[in-house]
């Protein structure tokens, strides 16, 4: 699969956001430190529960070590490198 999982993620991020905050979402760049996106850690959980249903996995769950992405490119990649491959 060459399609990016981000467009996807930044869309679960902005409705996850605009839920949570009522108003729009800020702009996720690669560089993105995603403690300092502005969503909380009960706003984390949400997206990622969200991520998981739209998504179909969960990599966090998948991943053998925890591992914690720093940025959005970082958790961009943590989640193509656990996408299930295509049958």
């Amino acid at each position: 699969m060459t399609d990016s999982l981000a467009p996807e993620i930044r869309r679960v991020f902005a409705d996850v956001w605009q839920t949570e905050n009522g108003t729009e979402a800020p702009e996720l760049q690669e560089d993105t430190v995603l403690l300092d996106s502005g969503l909380d850690s009960l706003g984390f959980a949400i997206f990622v529960s969200q991520l998981e249903d739209e998504l179909g996995f969960d990599p966090f769950t998948l991943a053998e070590d925890a591992y914690y992405p720093q940025t959005f490119a970082e958790f961009v990649a943590f989640y193509e490198k656990y996408r299930p491959k295509a049958a």
